[in-house]
């Protein structure tokens, strides 16, 4: 009977999901896709080129907003086989291991952005709460170190969910919930006990963008408690103007985010369509509408983009 019921990961193949009965529309929505796509993947480029030729931007806050855009730019990339295959060329199948390394990609994109936005709330932090220091604080090399952590953080976190999974043998039915591989959609088409990766899952969650939250969070109640205690209205104004972008970065990856795995775990009477969606928003918008942010909230780099663009 368990040979008729389930397969070897070696031998098998999951099956990606689109919108639900909206077939008849996928060139539609594949054009819509690929547009957001494309203004993700120049804007964040655009940035990265702008930082790097730009002298006058080789500071702490443009080197953090440059290592946004580079996990920006891979979150997109990451995403960009499965969904142009299914609504372009509607190719539901992926292997088990094109879909594990695709899920790892996801993952550590996403564990290493969560980061990186806590590096930019300890950049807001220390030029708010101690301008004086701000300077040999984030030197050029501390910074670097920074982003290394983050990123080998991101591996060691990572790396043991594809692991995890192969273990398992897989139900013939393996029907995902995404255009994508998530580590907590896939392990749901598994016939064994997936109590491990359920705790790992959680485990890892809590202890990267949980923590992450947290502690972004408590650096802008110091932060705010800062501001608050400036005498004049005008400089308080000027410090809070330079958090707004940083604090729509985070509403805007977080916010899907949490939704998106609230609903994965406990939401078991959900909608597949709210599953699907919220999937789409915490993959797409956030790489769309950075640069937007920061392009628009930014004068000194607003004004280099369009220097560029009228040459």
């Amino acid at each position: 009977m368990s040979t008729v019921n389930n397969t070897t990961f070696k031998s098998a193949v999951f099956l990606l999901t689109g919108i639900p009965g909206q077939e008849d529309v996928h060139l539609w929505i594949f054009i819509l896709f690929c547009l957001m796509y494309v203004i993700s993947i120049v804007g964040n480029s655009v940035i990265l080129f702008i930082v790097k030729t730009d002298p006058s931007l080789h500071e702490p806050m443009y080197i953090f907003l440059s290592m946004l855009a580079v996990t920006d730019l891979g979150l997109s990339i990451a995403t960009i086989p499965t969904i142009v295959g299914i609504y372009l060329f509607n190719s539901r199948e992926i292997s088990f291991n094109a879909c594990f390394a695709q899920l790892f990609f996801i993952h550590l994109f996403e564990c290493t952005e969560s980061c990186v936005l806590l590096l930019m709330a300890f950049d807001r932090f220390v030029a708010i709460c101690n301008p004086l220091r701000y300077a040999s604080i984030l030197t050029l090399p501390r910074i670097a170190k920074m982003g290394l952590v983050c990123v080998l953080r991101g591996v060691a976190v990572v790396f043991p969910l594809p692991i995890l999974l192969k273990r398992f043998q897989y139900c013939r039915a393996n029907i995902l919930s995404h255009s994508y591989c998530l580590h907590q959609d896939v392990m749901k088409a598994a016939c064994s006990d997936i109590s491990v990766n359920s705790i790992y899952g959680l485990f890892a969650k809590l202890l990267t963008m949980g923590l992450d939250s947290l502690l972004i969070f408590l650096s802008y109640m110091i932060i705010l408690k800062t501001v608050l205690s400036i005498v004049s209205h005008t400089k308080c104004l000027r410090a809070l103007n330079t958090c707004v972008s940083h604090l729509c970065a985070v509403l805007l990856f977080y916010t899907p985010q949490i939704g998106l795995s609230v609903v994965h775990r406990f939401g078991k009477g959900s909608s597949p369509l709210l599953q699907i969606l919220l999937g789409y928003i915490s993959m797409l918008v956030p790489p769309l509408l950075n640069p937007i942010v920061y392009s628009v909230k930014i004068k000194h780099l607003r004004a280099r983009i369009i220097k560029v663009f009228i040459k």
